[in-house]
Order: C-alpha cells, then sequence, then structure tokens
C-alpha cells in the first residue's frame, strides 16, 4: 500500500492508506426533499477580502489580496465580497485593482446603507453592492442612532441610486435575530418591493440556534420572493450549523471566509460549510467547486494572518483523515467508509493509519509489514504488536520505533532464534 502522489507528507507516526475504490452507500441521514430547500443549488459569497480583514490578526497588503482573490476564484466562489472604498484611501485602490484582474467571480463590496459610501463604491468597478444596517434595539440605540421610519426610508433611496447603475444590490439587517420581528419583515418586504436582488439576514453575534435560523429564514421566505443571502458569526459555535439550516429553509447564498477568520471569532469557514454540504449534496459540490485547492488556499490564507490551521480544522486539520483505534484502523483498512463520511481524495489529500501506539491493531501493523516490504504469517505480526505496545506502554513512541521493532523480530524470525515463534501468539486487538 502507498501513498497517493497528490497528498501531504505524513505525520511522523502514522502510515499513508492506499486509495483503492471506496464504494460509499447512499447515507441515511439525506435530509428529506423539499421545494424550498436549496441544498443543491446555493452560491457562495466569499467574504475572506470583507470580514476576514476583521480578523484581529489580518493585514493584507494589494499583493496578497490580488493572490487570495485570484485563488477564490479558481476555486469556483461565485463572489468575492470587499472591505468598503469608504474604509479607507488604499481599501479603495484595493477594490478598483481587484475589478481590474477579470475574475470569473462577482465583485462586490460591503457599505453601510449611506449615500455617499454608495456614490464612491460604484465608481470602482464592482459588480455589486451589499448594503447593510443595524435593525437591532442595540445597534438603533447605541451605533447609528436611527428608527426604522428612517433605515427604510434611505434604503430605499440608496437601492434605487445602485439599480440606476445597472450594479446587483443587496439589502442587509444587522444583528437580524435581537432584531423585533415586524420591523424585520416590514423592512425586507418594501426592499424586496423595490427590486433588490438579495435581502441578507445576520447572526451578528453568533446567537442563534439552527432552529431560529431555520424558523426566521423559512418566515422570511413567504415574504419576499428575491433571494436571502445569510451571514452567520461563530461566537457560539453554530456558524456551519446555521448556514446548513438557513439554506434547507430556502436561503440561497451564504457567506464565508477562509478558515472562518473575521470579526472576533469569525464567520461560516469555507472549508467546513464545502465538507458539510459534500455529505448533502456531493453532484453540485464536486461540479462547482475545485476540492483539491482548499488546502492551498487554507495555507495561503494561514501564512498571511499568521495563524496554524487547527487540528481539528474540518477537511484539512492534520489529523481529519486519520485513524489510531485498533478497532477503526482495522475497519478502514477493509473499506474506509465505514469510518469515514468524506473521501480525502476528493480534497487531494490520504487517509493515514496511526499505528504507533499503545491503541494499535495488529491489522494496521501488519498494513506496515508489508509496505516495508516484509513477510510475516498473522501470528507473527501479532506477537510484534504486542511489542509494539509494550513499549508504547513505557513512553510515546514515533514511526522509527515501531520499524525498528517490526525490523528487528523479522531478522529475529530470520535467524530463527526467536523461541515463541511456533507457540500460540499472544492476544491482540484488531
Amino acid at each position: 500500500m502507498c501513498q497517493t502522489d497528490n497528498s501531504a507528507s505524513a505525520p511522523n507516526d502514522l502510515v499513508a492508506v492506499d486509495s483503492r475504490p471506496v464504494t460509499r452507500p447512499s447515507n441515511p441521514y439525506q435530509p428529506v426533499g423539499d421545494y424550498l430547500s436549496n441544498v443543491g443549488r446555493f452560491k457562495i459569497i466569499e467574504s475572506t477580502l470583507r470580514e476576514g480583514e476583521q480578523f484581529a490578526n489580518a493585514y493584507f497588503d494589494t499583493e496578497t489580496k490580488i493572490k487570495i482573490a485570484k485563488a477564490l476564484d479558481d476555486f469556483g466562489v461565485d463572489y468575492i465580497e470587499l472591505t468598503s472604498p469608504a474604509a479607507s484611501e488604499q481599501s479603495r485602490l484595493d477594490c478598483e485593482a481587484i475589478c481590474k484582474l477579470g475574475l470569473k467571480a462577482k465583485i462586490l463590496t460591503h457599505v453601510r446603507c449611506d449615500m455617499r459610501d454608495a456614490k464612491l463604491a460604484v465608481e470602482t468597478g464592482v459588480d455589486g453592492l451589499d448594503i447593510v444596517i443595524g435593525t437591532s434595539s442595540f445597534l438603533r440605540e447605541h451605533s447609528h442612532g436611527k428608527d426604522m421610519a428612517y433605515i427604510t426610508k434611505t434604503a430605499l433611496e440608496v437601492i434605487e441610486f445602485v439599480k440606476s447603475k445597472g450594479l446587483e444590490v443587496r439589502f442587509s439587517s444587522e444583528d437580524s435575530f435581537r432584531s423585533d420581528l415586524v420591523d424585520l419583515l416590514s423592512l425586507y418586504s418594501a426592499v424586496d418591493k423595490a427590486g433588490v436582488n438579495r435581502v441578507g439576514i445576520a447572526d451578528t453575534v453568533g446567537c442563534a440556534s439552527p432552529r431560529q435560523v431555520y424558523d426566521l429564514v423559512r418566515t422570511l421566505r413567504g415574504v419576499v420572493s428575491c433571494d436571502i443571502e445569510t451571514h452567520f458569526h461563530n461566537d457560539t459555535g453554530c456558524a456551519i450549523a446555521n448556514a446548513f439550516c438557513a439554506l434547507e429553509a430556502g436561503a440561497t447564498h451564504v457567506d464565508t471566509s477562509v478558515l472562518g477568520i473575521g470579526e472576533r471569532n469569525g464567520i461560516t469557514p469555507l472549508g467546513g460549510l464545502l465538507a458539510r454540504m459534500l455529505v448533502t449534496s456531493p453532484d453540485y459540490v464536486k461540479s462547482k467547486y475545485k476540492l483539491h485547492l482548499i488546502k492551498e488556499i487554507e495555507d495561503l490564507v494561514a501564512e498571511a494572518v499568521e495563524v496554524n490551521t487547527p487540528f481539528n480544522n474540518p477537511i484539512t486539520g492534520f489529523c481529519a483523515f486519520t485513524h489510531k483505534a485498533g478497532i477503526h484502523a482495522k475497519a478502514i483498512l477493509n473499506n474506509p467508509s465505514t469510518y469515514e463520511i468524506l473521501n480525502p481524495e476528493d480534497f487531494g489529500l490520504t487517509r493515514y493509519v496511526h499505528f504507533a501506539s499503545r491503541l494499535t491493531g495488529w491489522n494496521a501493523v501488519k498494513t506496515r509489514v508489508g509496505q516495508l516490504g516484509l513477510v510475516m504469517t498473522d501470528d507473527q505480526v501479532k506477537e510484534v504488536t504486542a511489542k509494539i505496545k509494550a513499549l508504547a506502554d513505557v513512553r510515546p513512541i514515533a514511526i522509527d520505533d515501531a520499524d525498528s521493532i517490526i525490523r528487528s523480530f523479522h531478522l529475529t524470525l530470520q535467524n530463527g532464534h526467536d523461541g515463541q515463534t511456533n507457540g500460540a501468539a499472544p492476544a491482540v486487538a484488531a
């Protein structure tokens, strides 16, 4: 067995498993079909260059922004959202530079519901404006100080202006889940009638639960005829689940960022969302996105913001496709779908069996024996497995330690000096 050509190097105590064809049965937890659900026809608004720029460590110079924009475009995202040109002069120049790249993805910029911001933004060459204003009592009182009548009036004026320029326009409330429902639906109904392409709901503080998201989006779907965009912060760990439930309820677009970077704990991560959606709608996801590029994109952004990819990151965490327990390893070696809902090959990655530990099983060691070009009977493999476990009970061991035990044991067998080899093998877990 061998490592696939396009995979990353195995960690020190892991063994790459071959890429045999995998037959994956249909998912028994597939959602029931629903004519409003968009889990099989969603669009991604990638906001690493807007929301991601609000991450504490983020500083993207023009060159880095262009690299990220090109990488996201090649990956296949539908939209790339940029920081408002009103934020700074360099932000405006960067916006213009990216608009001139000729990317396939549509370029959006995120602006306040203010005519001055809108007039500046439409001159940069963007394909559309994402207009936002706070609607919760917290933000109306402590942020901009405007009432709902003013918000509605201003929103309609800005929307009319943007539409007159022939650009896409999305109108979103901010802090949607702490806003009054009647106020919210009245505002969305008004902007929908004004002809926006999308309305947006934003869980600005990450307080929403999946059930709350489903209920609000489902209700909103009955009020507006336009598309529905969603933006979920991850303060309470629900960003991916909330995005999924929003699509189930009828939302059409999801905001993401690479590695989920953004204000505070960030938002729905691009890789994590696609991991979730690949399970639900594999044909759609595989046909639309170049999944093998996700690690390259995450590495690019991680380096730019000086963080490491989390060990438990969906898809690209260093142990995402690593199997350690003996029972798991045996099943994985027989059929990877036993303990994997995602296939690492879809992302250009490889699964590994962690065999240098006290938890290893003899099936994993047998695989390693074969990779080393050695020949042993099952009883002999079980015996050398017991030796590996014995050392691993004393101290942590690396793959070199386990290999040394295997090679030494094999040499002893060849020399005929091991008196136990003809006896019963010790009991060793699978």
